[in-house]
């Protein structure tokens, strides 16, 4: 193992804790302090800044007793890789998966995620995203308030489980991606600013200080960010990164941490000879953040791809009438057209919401496959007063209309865990703060955030460990007939749109989408999706050389078609090549 080090350029004096005993380390100029003591795998450490308590490693890679504790030594050398024809998972015609490793299963680890992969690999997915797993307090959270980015949290299995679920998901011919915070650390155990300005009061977050980016010692901090982007991505094996909010990045130097991270995460993709992605997540709407850098770093920022909500709010007010809070601005008929055809509903046009024009058009040389598209995530269900799922708020039948309009589509697919079959259990916010006047301050803001809408009493405590228990998915439910026909559902429509190129074109001139008295026709190339959201039948008549290749809520009869109300047909030329799937279809 390698001599300990930690940065903390500000300190006079620091000494390394190690299994319970002090030793003095040494200072390089450059503000790095140093061991000469070798430690070993297990051992446990911390560091005395200036005589005082001891402290975590702001590197650590496992924190066994939780973030305010002692750091223990780990070696990600010792797990033996069987992923070695694995030539990664590119973005283009990927279909990915959120999912939560806490409430996943009931265990709540990832080696029992991983005994779940087979339903993946046999539903289509290409692509695991799964939510933080950076060390944060207590048991059970979402992960958005770590503060030990380099560690595994150790209620899901720590480090070598982590490694061990990626090598897992490669066998299965699955990629991995990982969920990683960028933009603020969590209140509770973040000891970061003890050892160095890792934050500024320049700039401020809806969560605090801004992450040091652009001020004084910023290049230290910006290598501490990808240094750990690359500890991922290479000891880990991960094959993707979603940047959490990289809208509350705030970095006024010339050349962006975001443009240095896409250049060196290219860089690192042609040395591992395999795709590197990094996803953004980014309320600006703005195609710059996935444009390409130009000479000299004029051009985008050059990530590889970005989250585009506006996509998940017009489907989603299309299916449930719901027009609340930013909801108001895609009650325009003409919302769901536009989503269809370019991400951005918001790309230089006036949102109510904001008070104030938005966002910028997409340029039409940028393929679709640059936005991953949803119709559930962890926030538009969990950030509910009661974590509702898509499946609680419209019938059977309108939630396969609406996979049928994402998984048909011109953008990355990107599903909740359990959506694919209807899942019964809520999605809701949970926390488990260690210290009682933080617990206490996110019970009652939580309460108080939803007031303002008349939820009050119908908003669960995040403190209560029944809150995360009733999230947890029931794996039981996919032996049941109307969660095992939703998801035979799903299951056709991926193998659909892998079998037929009209379906994965991700050239965003290649939609056309018309709607008239609650009927959508989407024409994608040769083909069609008719979904009706109508409360009639609705006639079709299908010329010659064209056939119904799948539906739900439809009959046929000689030449002709009907699309029951909250049905949908997908129909294209008769003998092209693809009537062997027509057989898997749900009728």
């Amino acid at each position: 193992m390698k001599p300990i080090r930690v940065w903390a350029p500000t300190r006079d004096d620091v000494r390394l804790v190690l299994d319970g005993t002090d030793t003095p380390m040494f200072r390089d100029p450059d503000g790095w302090w140093s061991s000469d003591v070798e430690p070993e795998p297990g051992m446990r450490y911390a560091f005395r800044l200036d005589g005082g308590d001891p402290r975590p490693d702001p590197r650590s890679l496992s924190q066994p007793q939780g973030p305010h504790a002692a750091s223990e030594v780990v070696d990600l050398d010792a797990h033996e890789w069987h992923d070695e024809g694995w030539d990664g998972c590119r973005l283009h015609g990927a279909i990915i998966y959120e999912l939560h490793i806490g409430t996943f299963t009931p265990e709540g680890t990832l080696d029992a995620a991983a005994e779940h992969l087979d339903h993946l690999a046999s539903l289509g997915v290409t692509l695991v995203e799964l939510m933080p797993v950076a060390a944060f307090p207590g048991r059970r959270g979402w992960g958005y308030d770590g503060v030990a980015p380099y560690a595994v949290h150790e209620a899901y299995g720590g480090a070598a489980a982590l490694q061990r679920f990626v090598d897992a998901c490669h066998q299965h011919h699955l990629g991995v991606c990982l969920d990683v915070v960028y933009n603020h650390l969590g209140p509770s155990g973040n000891y970061l600013q003890e050892f160095a300005p890792y934050f500024t009061d320049r700039h401020h977050t809806p969560w605090g200080w801004a992450v040091n980016l652009d001020g004084g010692e910023s290049d230290e901090v910006r290598r501490y960010l990808r240094d750990n982007a690359e500890m991922w991505l290479r000891d880990f094996h991960l094959d993707a990164l979603r940047l959490d909010a990289v809208h509350a990045m705030v970095d006024d130097r010339a050349t962006t941490f975001l443009e240095e991270l896409a250049e060196y995460a290219d860089r690192l993709s042609d040395e591992l000879d395999r795709p590197v992605t990094l996803i953004a997540e980014s309320d600006r709407n703005d195609p710059a953040t996935v444009a390409r850098r130009g000479p000299g770093g004029i051009g985008g920022v050059g990530l590889h791809a970005q989250w585009a909500d506006d996509v998940h709010h017009a489907l989603h007010v299309l299916l449930t009438g719901e027009t609340q809070g930013y909801y108001a601005d895609f009650a325009d008929p003409n919302a769901i057209g536009k989503v269809l055809a370019t991400p951005f509903f918001h790309d230089g046009t006036w949102s109510s919401f904001r008070g104030r024009t938005h966002g910028r058009p997409v340029p039409p040389e940028l393929p679709g496959w640059r936005f991953v598209a949803s119709l559930q995530t962890h926030d538009q269900v969990g950030n509910r007063a009661g974590g509702e799922r898509l499946s609680h708020l419209v019938s059977p039948g309108r939630l396969a209309c609406a996979a049928a309009l994402l998984l048909t589509g011109p953008y990355t697919p990107m599903l909740f865990m359990g959506e694919e079959w209807g899942a019964s259990t809520p999605w809701q916010y949970f926390t488990d703060h260690q210290e009682p006047e933080l617990a206490t301050a996110v019970s009652l803001g939580r309460r108080a955030e939803f007031a303002e809408h008349g939820w009050a009493n119908d908003v669960p405590d995040p403190q209560d460990a029944r809150t995360a228990q009733a999230s947890t998915l029931r794996w039981e439910e996919l032996d049941r007939p109307e969660h095992a026909d939703l998801l035979n559902w799903y299951r056709w429509l991926i193998r659909l749109r892998r079998a037929i190129p009209d379906l994965q074109d991700s050239t965003l001139a290649s939609t056309r989408v018309t709607r008239v008295d609650g009927v959508i026709t989407v024409h994608r190339g040769a083909h069609t999706v008719v979904v009706n959201l109508s409360g009639h039948d609705v006639p079709l008549d299908l010329p010659q050389g064209e056939a119904v290749l799948g539906s739900r809520g439809a009959s046929e009869r000689a030449k002709k078609a009907v699309v029951h109300p909250d049905g949908v047909v997908i129909r294209g030329p008769n003998g092209g090549g693809h009537t062997h799937l027509k057989e898997h279809a749900t009728p």
